[in-house]
């Protein structure tokens, strides 16, 4: 079936480190200081419709999340939110930033070996500075023949990269948590998707798996990557 693999890429946040919880936990704190104003679930799914909204204005990362909870804040109180609310929003989404990394089982290892026969190379979305942050502490780094922070995954975007950094999509494959953003559009743009999911996913990065696609794998963790690699040699 086609051209052999040179290069994988691998998605970041979930992937390799833990992240999705920390918006767990600052979204229960939301929940929280609100509580006066809504019932929780309302509050959540005004919250969700308000990322949905935001993310062509402010793109992915804890700031817009932080200004998409102000902003529900304010519908929901009919613009009586107190001040000190709005406060210690800021101050959530400023310990969120602070936050230390943790790797996920495998990650290092996994890299650490497939680098050994591929080019490999992080691809993330997200705020530059935080997403920059997060790969400094996590020492995975270096690992990284080349390192891309984007606006947006999309089928274009990815075809886009692994030319600049591969030998072109056929020869690529992207590992990822979200079957939205790291599985589907490399997958339609003629490359791998393998799909290792993490516990918590953010309702907008769902997505029916491509299950009917030859190039499409779904595996337990990152410790499984190096054998499906091998085989596809």
């Amino acid at each position: 079936m086609a051209a052999t693999l040179t290069t994988v890429g691998f998605d970041a946040d979930d992937t390799l480190w833990h992240n999705e919880r920390f918006f767990a936990l600052t979204q229960q704190h939301f929940a929280e200081l609100l509580s006066d104003y809504a019932e929780k679930d309302h509050l959540m799914e005004r919250l969700l419709a308000a990322e949905r909204k935001n993310i062509g204005r402010y793109g992915y990362g804890v700031k817009g999340f932080v200004l998409s909870m102000i902003e529900t804040a304010i519908e929901v109180t009919e613009a009586r939110v107190p001040a000190q609310v709005i406060q210690r929003l800021i101050e959530a989404g400023q310990e969120m930033l602070a936050y230390p990394i943790e790797l996920l089982p495998h990650a290092r290892r996994t890299i650490e070996t497939i680098a050994e026969t591929h080019r490999v190379i992080l691809v993330t979305k997200g705020d530059l500075l935080d997403q920059e942050r997060k790969l400094a502490q996590s020492g995975l780094g270096e690992l990284f023949d080349e390192v891309e922070i984007v606006s947006e995954k999309s089928k274009p975007v990815y075809t886009e990269i692994f030319a600049r950094h591969g030998s072109g999509i056929e020869q690529a494959m992207m590992v990822g948590n979200s079957m939205r953003s790291d599985v589907v559009p490399v997958v339609e743009a003629g490359g791998w998707g393998v799909y290792v999911p993490h516990g918590l996913v953010w309702e907008i990065e769902r997505a029916d798996a491509p299950v009917q696609a030859q190039r499409f794998r779904e595996l337990s963790d990152l410790g499984d990557l190096p054998e499906l690699v091998a085989s596809l040699d």
